[in-house]
């Protein structure tokens, strides 16, 4: 499993099993040498990623995530199993089209960012190695996993407004909290990558997120969370945040559901609360 050691890798590490590559154990995926190590196994799990969304990181950022993507697709052996963490954001602005997206919503370059469009450049290339080698592949095109956090990473979405809420500190909410996004606990995502590895499917494309049932708007979220703690989240209004993009995401989970009958099986609530079951608990990924 790839991943840097992060709070994602930890976590569907723990559910899952296996060994990391990772830099904090040693490893760089842009070292053809270290890369070798994935001949080893039968299942590889890449959530290793440059998160960096700035214009000056676009470099490093494509060079990680498309690179060292390839650098794993090319070791990998015939009927192996090969996952790959996509993300929800290859669809910009498109998503903002449906009330719920589904996977075939366009990916047609819309202002999205390095990392969002290094993302949707790995996948066909997932698509093109496995299908020449010859070993099962995966992509999940994730949306707002959280966890609970670990040390030396920091909170994405979820897991911001989980750490302010805990301290008490002024949140400051785009377009007035009205922002609806589906959020999926950890567990969920490593139960999604057991299941296809106990399938017999060769190749898939999923969005993967919390769904409808587990969709809240941003305002709905501080509340929960407020309510979790015990504490009155504080808003601020006086602050000016930008505008999301897409303003709203709720994925369509219809597909993963059918070829994987997989669906998530950890409320919000359940799983906000887990966010605060140990001191240094938080959340995580993108908006």
């Amino acid at each position: 499993m790839t991943g840097g050691g992060g709070y994602l890798e930890r976590e569907s590490r723990d559910c899952v099993g296996g060994e990391a590559l990772s830099r904090r154990s040693g490893l760089d995926l842009l070292n053809l040498q270290d890369v070798q190590m994935a001949r080893d196994f039968d299942v590889v799990i890449h959530l290793a990623a440059c998160l960096d969304k700035s214009p000056d990181s676009a470099d490093e950022v494509f060079l990680t995530n498309v690179e060292g993507t390839i650098n794993l697709l090319r070791v990998m052996r015939s009927d192996t199993v090969f996952i790959f963490a996509s993300t929800k954001d290859v669809y910009g602005r498109f998503a903002d089209n449906y009330p719920e997206v589904p996977e075939d919503c366009p990916t047609l370059y819309s202002g999205q960012t390095a990392l969002e469009w290094s993302k949707l450049i790995a996948e066909r290339y997932v698509e093109y190695y496995s299908h020449r080698t010859r070993f099962r592949s995966c992509i999940f095109r994730l949306s707002n996993v959280y966890a609970p956090a670990s040390e030396g990473n920091s909170p994405g979405l979820v897991g911001h407004y989980a750490e302010m809420v805990a301290k008490g500190d002024p949140v400051a909410l785009p377009a007035g909290g009205r922002p609806r996004r589906d959020l999926l606990h950890v567990d969920d995502l490593a139960a999604a990558c057991e299941r296809f590895i106990d399938s017999v499917l060769r190749y898939g494309i999923y969005n993967l997120g919390g769904g409808r049932q587990n969709a809240l708007t941003l305002r709905e979220l501080v509340d929960t969370l407020g309510r979790i703690t015990g504490k009155e989240p504080v808003i601020d209004d006086s602050v000016t945040v930008p505008d999301p993009v897409p303003m709203n995401y709720v994925s369509d989970i219809r597909r993963v559901r059918q070829e994987l009958d997989w669906e998530p099986q950890i409320g919000v609530e359940e799983g906000l609360a887990t966010l605060f079951d140990a001191p240094d608990a938080e959340g995580a990924d993108a908006a």
